[in-house]
């Protein structure tokens, strides 16, 4: 497996821009299941997710062609009706492949989803809505057996106890597109790739209005043609490395920072002592140029990770490396995951003073990192681990950092253009490159996330 070894103390500069965003790029590649026609995506990023989901589109007769920056999709045997456990079980996104399956090809039978292990995140909002609009759902021996003739619009209410769900409001809005006349969904998730996919399920012939608040209307239309659609700047990325920029006390200049997308983090770092300034200020809020720099005594802050616009659960874990520097005693809650904390042991590893009590950790600021040997457990974990690293007095080594390549494009490369000093070392044989199987599949590091996190 390979690992990040790290020599902390650099102060980052300099200029990157933030990639196409994981956890939009994976239901739209299975918008390509509602069409025969071709579908293109562009500014995808490079990720062992998006090489996952292609193997998985191919087992279901789509043809998926990966070249720079985009992917070409177009079906050639819609009759495929089955997801098998060895390509679902990699990543918890594959579930967006139900509602398309079953609008446009009447049945389904898919495994049970992965994805990082940080607590339950069951899927029974997705079947309830689904059973809405007229679907059969059964669950044998570990699969979801889903079938129905024609589904029919009806309204859905998706709330949950910890807020929408973002995937099942994806999967409810793409199935309603080939429904039989109006679906209504209520408590619909308002992140922004939801309507990243409203767009492109739009400009293929949907009739959707409403996305990005909590009522989406969906009209249900005979067919979808293609589309050709470029996808949304990484929110969760662009955040990130925004809190390197702030945790080395450094200076960065961020290109397609997705602003309107990150207010409650640009709120919560404003809050601290980091400065997020626009120096594209005509430009569209929704993708614009910024600089983000700190001051040298960061405060410290209260979080509560919330559904969006609320402070995003996928940077509680960075933003909880970044408050180990603030002066003061922080609190973060976890309301989305109340289990998401596996980098906290890590973390203290290092020399942070944390004090957990159920969904709540209390980071008391202003300790000196020190370099350790740590363990990734999960993505966004794993980014917490070498956002310490960078300020963390002496070596650290992250393992496990195939966690870190399912959402982000090549990291180490990034962060070294930056000034920082961190390199990916492999147990691969001499010779073999070990991002070269990025996107022809990330075979090695796939394997292992399907042993550890299936």
């Amino acid at each position: 497996m390979d690992k990040f070894v790290i020599q902390g103390g650099q102060r980052l500069s300099g200029r990157i821009r933030v990639e196409g965003a994981k956890n939009a790029s994976l239901p739209l590649m299975a918008t390509s299941l509602l069409t025969d026609c071709e579908v293109t995506l562009t500014n995808v990023a490079t990720l062992a997710d998006i090489a996952n989901m292609r193997k998985l589109l191919n087992t279901l007769g789509v043809d998926v062609h990966l070249g720079d920056d985009r992917v070409v999709m177009q079906t050639k045997d819609p009759n495929a009706i089955e997801a098998p456990y060895e390509q679902v079980r990699t990543m918890r996104a594959s579930i967006s492949i139900l509602g398309p399956m079953l609008a446009r090809r009447k049945k389904a039978v898919i495994s049970m989803p992965g994805g990082c292990a940080f607590g339950d995140r069951p899927v029974d909002l997705h079947l309830r809505g689904l059973e809405k609009l007229g679907a059969k759902i059964e669950l044998r021996n570990g699969n979801i057996h889903a079938s129905a003739d024609r589904l029919r619009g009806a309204t859905v209410f998706l709330g949950g106890p910890y807020g929408s769900t973002v995937l099942g409001t994806a999967n409810v809005m793409s199935a309603a597109t080939l429904a039989q006349g109006r679906t209504v969904i209520e408590s619909a998730a308002c992140e922004p790739e939801i309507v990243d996919l409203a767009d492109l399920l739009n400009s293929m012939g949907a009739k959707i209005r409403g996305a990005g608040g909590p009522r989406i209307t969906i009209d249900g239309v005979d067919e979808l043609g293609g589309t050709k659609h470029r996808v949304m700047p990484d929110r969760i990325v662009a955040g990130t490395y925004a809190i390197a920029a702030a945790i080395t006390n450094g200076e960065i200049i961020i290109d397609d920072f997705p602003f309107d997308s990150l207010l409650a983090v640009v709120d919560r770092l404003g809050l601290i002592g980091v400065n997020i300034h626009k120096i594209t200020p005509d430009a569209d809020d929704r993708c614009c140029t910024v600089r983000v720099t700190s001051e040298r005594q960061l405060k410290p802050t209260v979080i509560t990770t919330q559904p969006h616009p609320g402070f995003p659960t996928d940077l509680q874990a960075q933003f909880m490396a970044l408050l180990c520097h603030a002066q003061g005693n922080s609190v973060i809650t976890e309301k989305i995951y109340p289990e998401r904390f596996m980098h906290v042991p890590e973390l203290s590893r290092m020399g942070a003073q944390l004090l957990r009590h159920g969904p709540t950790v209390v980071i008391s600021g202003g300790t000196r990192l020190v370099g350790a040997e740590v363990m990734a457990s999960d993505l966004r974990a794993s980014a917490s681990l070498v956002l310490a690293g960078l300020v963390a007095d002496g070596e650290t080594t992250v393992n496990r950092v195939y966690h870190l390549d399912r959402g982000y494009q090549r990291m180490e490369e990034t962060l070294r253009s930056l000034g920082a000093k961190i390199e990916r070392v492999s147990d691969r044989p001499v010779g073999v490159d070990a991002t070269s199987n990025l996107g022809a599949g990330m075979a090695t590091g796939a394997a292992q996330s399907m042993q550890e996190e299936g």
